[in-house]
């Protein structure tokens, strides 16, 4: 047998790759990766959903509630830092290295959180495990957009979504019982284990398929520094601001003035020009993405706390709660993937904007005794099919606005957007529910925070995606 010319071995390779293609995400080039990538949301998912389920228990035996919104804002302060790294890291020398090292970090911080005796050290541990999730999740967007052709991205990213099912039904049952019967500690020390199957199974194929620089002229050695001194400026910044925001006494101003100073040079020079004033295109795909999250994340981090100290529901109840909303969330998702809904991507991403808002306005209707529990369930599973609709059609739309050797750099900002806004809400949030009488708990309902200090929360938090609904209107490029 006459052996192939390269010009026939390089039809072959296309013909095969346009049948793997028409196989989806899970054809016989594409199964190994999918699997993998989507088996590291997955850990990331269930550490978020456990963790927010044992929060409020930790908090309490760390004699820490006044800290409550830091130990969430830390875990995204870092993690600005870790997407710009991530970002260069990916764009010269490939997703691999930022990939095994996030992963690594995440684990790391898992472990000082379980086993901390104070509550800045778990807030310490949250924050190794941020540094660990920015460089994750950078990583991952930049794999989809070296590994996979256009046409199947919505794809992958209904399929990340998805990997939030399990974990939003599974999490908040197993870390309420964790919890209940051995202690938060072990929701924190049992996680890590999961991260063996995802490394294994994935890192061979990124390897393979997207483990180098773009190109040539992409894989220069030298990382940005400018960048780089931008992204801790961001990070050093955000941390600060939330450090004032916890401690309302008069002094802390002196922190936050100079937090403000560091971030915002920092987010003008890391984040698209015009990202600030919703500019069309890519700026407003990056603005919306944090608003969107900003809003969504800020509210439900105190969804547990609310049941717990207003209602009296046990953690696992709590958790419970919020179970559906990862379901609806994944179905947001597929809906967004299917291709007869491309010319209509940006009017869904206003739906779902308006969903997020009426839900999270929704949900303190149960600070009144006579709304039944379930209320938030259903607020809730509305709003994360919004937000199924939004921030995967907000991943596929940068993409898409991304020459190649930018993906990684446009990934990063979309996650710093994200990140930055959860760290900025959570710090308004945190102030205002301390001020108005957050600072207690009491396993009796209604007999610990003040039900002010939750209305506090929410309300502002859902006038702030009704604000993205009117910035999804500025997603098309015109």
């Amino acid at each position: 047998m006459t052996a192939l010319e390269p010009s026939d071995a390089v039809v072959v390779d296309e013909t095969a790759d346009r049948v793997d293609e028409a196989g989806g995400v899970l054809g016989r080039s594409y199964r190994a990766l999918s699997v993998g990538i989507v088996s590291v949301v997955l850990l990331i998912a269930f550490e978020a959903t456990a963790v927010g389920t044992a929060m409020p228990v930790a908090a309490r035996e760390l004699d820490g509630l006044s800290l409550y919104a830091f130990a969430f804002s830390g875990y995204f302060t870092t993690s600005l830092f870790g997407m710009v790294l991530a970002g260069q890291w990916s764009d010269r020398k490939g997703p691999l290295g930022a990939l095994t090292a996030g992963i690594g970090a995440f684990a790391a911080g898992l472990v000082v959180a379980g086993t901390a005796q104070g509550m800045w050290v778990f807030v310490a541990g949250r924050a190794v495990q941020g540094f660990g999730g920015g460089l994750v999740i950078v990583a991952l967007y930049v794999v989809v957009g070296r590994a996979y052709p256009e046409r199947l991205r919505p794809a992958i990213m209904a399929a990340f979504a998805a990997g939030w099912v399990v974990p939003s039904i599974v999490g908040p049952l197993a870390a309420g019982t964790v919890t209940e019967q051995l202690g938060w500690r072990w929701v924190f020390l049992g996680i890590p284990v999961l991260v063996v199957f995802p490394v294994a199974l994935a890192l061979p194929q990124i390897r393979r398929r997207a483990g180098g620089p773009v190109a040539a002229e992409g894989g220069r050695g030298a990382f940005d520094r400018r960048r780089i001194r931008l992204a801790f400026g961001i990070s050093l910044g955000a941390g600060l601001l939330q450090y004032a925001a916890q401690d309302l006494r008069w002094v802390s101003v002196i922190p936050g003035l100079l937090g403000g100073a560091l971030l915002v040079p920092a987010v003008l020079g890391l984040l698209p020009r015009g990202t600030y004033r919703a500019a069309r295109g890519l700026p407003s795909v990056v603005l919306l993405r944090g608003v969107a999250a900003g809003a969504f994340v800020s509210a439900e981090s105190f969804v547990p706390l609310m049941l717990v100290t207003q209602r009296g529901l046990s953690p696992t109840l709590a958790g419970f709660s919020l179970a559906a909303g990862g379901v609806t969330w994944a179905v947001g998702s597929w809906v967004q993937a299917r291709p007869r809904m491309e010319p209509y991507r940006e009017r869904l991403m206003t739906v779902g904007m308006v969903l997020v808002a009426a839900a999270v306005a929704a949900a303190p209707a149960v600070l009144v005794p006579g709304v039944p529990v379930w209320t938030v369930a259903v607020a809730w599973a509305f709003g994360c099919f919004g937000m199924g609709l939004v921030i995967a059609s907000a991943s596929v739309l940068m993409l898409r606005l991304s020459a190649p050797a930018e993906a990684g750099a446009n990934s990063a900002a979309l996650q710093i957007s994200d990140a930055l806004s959860n760290v900025v809400l959570l710090a308004v949030a945190g102030a205002a529910f301390a001020s108005l009488g957050g600072g207690s708990m009491s396993g009796a309902a209604g007999a610990g925070s003040h039900p002010a200090a939750f209305a506090a929360v929410f309300l502002p938090m859902a006038g702030v995606a009704l604000a993205g609904a009117w910035v999804a209107t500025r997603l098309r490029d015109l």
